[in-house]
Order: structure tokens, then C-alpha cells, then sequence
């Protein structure tokens, strides 16, 4: 009876302590947390593409320890909103600052205007063949192609086709803005960049070679935000 007493005590005192231990290790690592300074880092709510625009709806707010915190991270969501991403961004990656340029910056590089399985093209032109000089970035224009064949006759004849229609214009010579986005003066400018598929790339350098390039300037399309995208990216 006594060894019975004795066993059911230690069974009890075995589990008080153990409960006790688990409390102590609750309140200890609650501590612990509560002393753990945290920042506030920018993080992409979902995937961000290279080139594109950077909109509040896909960033978010997450809080990290300090210590783990690097200085390139983004920790103001106004800094990153508005702007261009340079590399490609996952879903909830911070966002880091060497990753992110200004429309004014990529306005220096035509390369990152071209929209992806596009290519950018430039061909030589003149007075006449530009339009007067009227073609801005952003236009869209029409590639009329030209050569000279021999008739029935074996006179001389110019024939014309439709090479491209709707092409879009990434710069005039090496100006690459807008005139709303720009205060540069005018000067003349001796070659056209377009914005082509690879394949119709190749049939239009073939044909500068073979004869001459017109450029038909359409109506400018209306700056909406899908447009605004194709500019930015």
C-alpha cells in the first residue's frame, strides 16, 4: 500500500513538472518574440515581369527581423510603385532597389522599350520617305516597299506593295520620347526604329536592299493605359 502511494506520488510530481517545464518554455519563447525588432519590407503580391510597370496592386507589406533586413530592400511602397522592373521578380520576393528603374531612364535604352518576341528595327530615310520629318515615337506607320521592274515592254515601271501595317515607332533617329514627355528641340533625323516580328524583320531589311521603304503615318492611337504599357515596356 505504502510502495502504491509512493508510485502514484511521483506520477503526479512527474507530470506537474512537466507541465511547469512547458509553461516556462511558452512564456520564454513569447519573450523572446516580443524582443525581436522587425521592419517593414516591400514584397511582390504576385509575379513581376521584366520591363513591366510596377502597379500598388502588386505589392504588398510583410515584417521581417531586422537583422535579416538588407539595405537594397525596398521598405516604402511609394518608392517602388510607378516604377519599371528591371529583372524578373517572383511572388513574394522583396523588392530590391538596383531592380528598379525610372520611365526617364529607360528612355535611354531602346531595347527595353521592345515588347517580348518583338524586335526593333531602324531603317534609313529621307525627307519624303519620313513623312516630312513628321514621324514621332509612338506613331504607328505603314511600310510601303518599291522597286523598279521591267513591263511587257521592257520599260522600266515602279512597282509598290504593302510591306507592314501599324508598326509601331520606338524612336526617330536617337530620340526615343514623346513630344509630350520631352523638352528636346527639334532636329532632323535620317532613320526610323520600328517595333517587328522577327520574321518580318527579315522581309523588311530584304527589301531596303532591293529598293526603297515609305513610311504611311496613321492616326496616333489614343494614349490609354494599354498603350501607356506598351510604351513602358
Amino acid at each position: 500500500m505504502k510502495s502504491k502511494m509512493v508510485l502514484m506520488l511521483s506520477l503526479v510530481m512527474g507530470m506537474v513538472t512537466t507541465i511547469l517545464f512547458f509553461q516556462y518554455m511558452k512564456q520564454t519563447n513569447t519573450e523572446k518574440a516580443a524582443t525581436v525588432e522587425t521592419v517593414s519590407v516591400v514584397v511582390a503580391k504576385e509575379k513581376i515581369e521584366k520591363n513591366e510597370k510596377i502597379s500598388s496592386e502588386k505589392l504588398g507589406i510583410v515584417q521581417m527581423p531586422k537583422e535579416n533586413v538588407l539595405q537594397n530592400m525596398v521598405t516604402v511602397q511609394a518608392e517602388a510603385e510607378g516604377k519599371l522592373a528591371t529583372a524578373m521578380i517572383e511572388k513574394d520576393e522583396p523588392i530590391l532597389s538596383h531592380r528598379l528603374g525610372s520611365e526617364k531612364e529607360e528612355g535611354v535604352y531602346v531595347s527595353r522599350k521592345v515588347r517580348e518576341g518583338y524586335s526593333a528595327v531602324s531603317i534609313g530615310v529621307n525627307i519624303n520617305q519620313s513623312v516630312s520629318n513628321l514621324i514621332e515615337p509612338e506613331d504607328e506607320v505603314d511600310v510601303i516597299f518599291t522597286k523598279i521592274i521591267k513591263d511587257a515592254a521592257n520599260q522600266d515601271v515602279a512597282q509598290s506593295v504593302m510591306l507592314l501595317k501599324k508598326a509601331r515607332v520606338l524612336a526617330v533617329g536617337r530620340k526615343m520620347q514623346t513630344p509630350e514627355n520631352t523638352k528636346e528641340p527639334y532636329t532632323e533625323y535620317s532613320s526610323v526604329t520600328i517595333e517587328i516580328k522577327p520574321d518580318e524583320a527579315v522581309k523588311l531589311v530584304n527589301a531596303s536592299e532591293e529598293g526603297k521603304i515609305h513610311f504611311i503615318l496613321n492616326k496616333r492611337p489614343v494614349m490609354n493605359e494599354e498603350n501607356k504599357s506598351k510604351q513602358n515596356d
